[in-house]
């Protein structure tokens, strides 16, 4: 009976086959955590199902499907909490920033900061009450200037700023948060219709170059089967860099990069400076060692 699974439980979003979520489901499956794959519709994660993996139906930008699936995996745990979450789910919008389209602008901060916000929001108790874990699948992208993607960069800019707060804020509640700086990985980000420039664009002149930057990401990128192995591995209690994986319980990091490329960019752009002082400091000035997880009333 599901009441009685007494296995790690972890919910990803955005699970269709070829992308990094059907990957994550895998790998998290294969180290025997119970996972929870959802999708648009659950007839898109057949070959998960057939490998003993849970479905659920979840739509992420529309906040009744959000609850729904809540309350779902509350029944499905009898209860017990969710140990981790992992917002995985996003679209991409190639386009110069000159020749964006707003409405297509809404969509894409819709699916990928706005529905991550609600997630965390309403899938709370539940992680409070396992103590559990918020995974944020963050990007290269929201770092370096990759051109002609403006307005995903900036979603996931969004994500990342969004997350280090987040995740402040619910230590004291018992729960972590960690971002993946996801470099070039096989996925079906850019399975997309091809965009075309507006006819009076100031960048025709480069039009060829603004074609090959929709499948940019996927030049020399990295199987998601290989990444979402080290992702997993990494967000795994016990996981961190030698020594403090010897030293310490939990050890993770709270910033993972991983990806074509992530590398590259952790040392070109001091990833290796990003420290954890200003959890310590905004903690401290702002007392939020008071704050105690509230008992869910009847």
């Amino acid at each position: 009976m599901a009441s009685t699974d007494q296995r790690k439980t972890v919910l990803i979003t955005g699970c269709a086959p070829g992308g990094i979520g059907h990957a994550l489901c895998l790998a998290f499956h294969n180290r025997g955590l119970r996972v929870l794959a959802t999708a648009r519709s659950t007839e898109q994660l057949t070959s998960l199902s057939e490998r003993g993996i849970e479905t659920l139906p979840l739509v992420v930008d529309d906040d009744k499907s959000i609850r729904e699936c809540a309350a779902s995996v509350e029944q499905l745990t009898g209860g017990r909490g969710l140990d981790y979450l992992v917002n995985n789910a996003g679209v991409s919008y190639v386009m110069p920033a000159l020749d964006i389209n707003l409405e297509h602008v809404k969509q894409i901060f819709d699916v990928n900061i706005f529905a991550v916000m609600r997630l965390s929001q309403v899938f709370s108790p539940l992680l409070i009450k396992a103590k559990g874990t918020i995974v944020m699948i963050g990007s290269l992208a929201a770092v370096i200037p990759y051109v002609f993607g403006s307005v995903y960069n900036a979603s996931k800019a969004a994500l990342h700023a969004y997350a280090n707060t987040l995740r402040v804020e619910m230590a004291p509640l018992g729960v972590k948060v960690i971002t993946i700086v996801t470099g070039g990985v096989k996925s079906r980000i850019a399975a997309h219709v091809t965009r075309v420039l507006p006819e009076n664009s100031a960048y025709t002149a480069v039009e060829q170059n603004f074609l090959r930057r929709q499948g940019h990401s996927q030049e020399g990128a990295m199987p998601n089967e290989a990444y979402a192995e080290s992702v997993v591995k990494q967000i795994l209690p016990g996981a961190g860099p030698w020594p403090w994986r010897w030293l310490l319980r939990d050890a993770r990091k709270k910033w993972i990069w991983e990806g074509n490329k992530s590398w590259l960019v952790y040392y070109l752009a001091g990833g290796y400076t990003w420290s954890g002082v200003f959890d310590w400091y905004f903690t401290k000035i702002f007392q939020l060692w008071k704050i105690k997880p509230k008992e869910k009333t009847p």
